[in-house]
């Protein structure tokens, strides 16, 4: 399920985000990358700006970027080699189609009660051997930031669990803390696992 506030949020900061965050590669990024065969097929799912996904492409990955913001999946088709996609989470239902799936920070936005199912159909579109990253923000509950985007916070054992119920095995856990759009200094885990 989209959430529709979260969404206005996004299309209406899209270039501001972009412009803040875009440029800035996560430091788990490259370690994901060396972990997919070369020129393997890869899903940027929530891909905001796309720097991301445009980083990936750079790399010889083939990329699949999707969003449900139009703005940016626009942003996001700017990016040599990206193939975008106006989609939300439950649109995945490929099976064994990727080597890898990127979700940083994206499914935070989903709500708790469809992170299990989420996280599932993430498994069953790796191929054998594929990678999946997760970043989540850590907490409990559900609630809205300073900008109204809808949150669903997990502890690490809650996002590794329901990883590991879906197939895949715990290659790396970080936690740590980062400034977002909002500008809170939150916690957050990030989980790469393999299928």
């Amino acid at each position: 399920m989209s959430d529709a506030k979260t969404l206005e949020v996004y299309d209406a900061q899209a270039a501001a985000y972009a412009a803040a965050f875009d440029a800035e590669l996560p430091r788990d990024l490259e370690a994901f990358a060396a972990l997919l065969p070369e020129g393997g097929r890869v899903l940027d799912l929530g891909c905001g700006p796309g720097g991301m996904a445009g980083w990936l492409a750079g790399q010889g990955f083939a990329v699949d970027a999707w969003d449900a913001s139009p703005e940016m999946v626009a942003l996001a088709g700017r990016h040599a080699g990206v193939t975008t996609r106006l989609a939300v989470f439950e649109d995945l239902e490929a099976e064994g189609v990727y080597d890898g799936i990127w979700a940083s920070f994206s499914l935070l936005h989903a709500r708790r009660s469809e992170l299990p199912d989420l996280i599932g159909r993430m498994a069953r579109a790796l191929r054998p051997g594929g990678v999946a990253y997760v970043g989540m923000k850590l907490g409990s509950g559900e609630g809205r930031d300073a900008l109204g985007r809808h949150y669903a916070y997990v502890s690490e054992a809650e996002l590794t669990g329901w990883l590991e119920v879906a197939g895949l095995t715990l290659v790396q856990v970080r936690t740590g803390r980062a400034k977002g759009l909002a500008g809170t200094d939150d916690p957050f885990v990030t989980v790469t696992a393999r299928g």
